[in-house]
């Protein structure tokens, strides 16, 4: 992971933190095809460094040739859209354009820009689907009374048993 120095993250109390709110790991391992990704669910033992699987969830994985790019054009372009889709829950969403021009041309000259060409896709649910229907109920549920908005997404993805007519 590319890591510049003022993003460095290294008290280890935060970075456990940090991995307890994201609860899912990317495990990569590297196979006669190329690297592979694939999203674990995980349970942070701080004593042992241990990552279970335990979780419900969807992961997608994209492949394809990368092109790297720099133009501040196009860079200004990604980052306006990127912050447009990020910013239209917020009641007073922010937009590029509130910022200092100096200060976003300085901000652009940090970034790499990266686009993707998918050639290949791969979707995955993980949710309950291999359980027994009282337990995927269960689970459905419990995710739905979180107060995480995440657990509720998945929650309602969690298959339920087909009413007949």
């Amino acid at each position: 992971m590319y890591t510049p120095p003022a993003f460095v993250v290294d008290d280890t109390s935060e970075i456990h933190a940090m991995m307890r709110a994201c609860r899912i790991a990317n495990f990569i391992t590297a196979t006669a095809q190329g690297p592979l990704a694939t999203p674990l669910p995980m349970l942070l033992d701080a004593e042992e460094g241990e990552m279970v699987p335990t979780w419900n969830y969807t992961a997608v994985q994209a492949k394809g040739p990368v092109e790297f790019f720099d133009d501040p054009a196009r860079l200004l372009d990604v980052v306006k859209r990127l912050t447009d889709l990020h910013e239209a829950a917020a009641a007073k969403p922010w937009a590029v354009s509130d910022a200092p021009a100096a200060y976003i041309t300085a901000q652009l000259r940090g970034i790499v820009g990266i686009r993707m060409s998918i050639t290949h896709l791969t979707g995955k649910r993980k949710l309950s689907q291999n359980r027994p229907e009282p337990d995927r109920m269960g689970v459905r549920n419990g995710l739905s009374e979180s107060h995480r908005d995440f657990d509720r997404v998945i929650a309602d993805m969690i298959p339920v048993p087909s009413s007949s007519s």
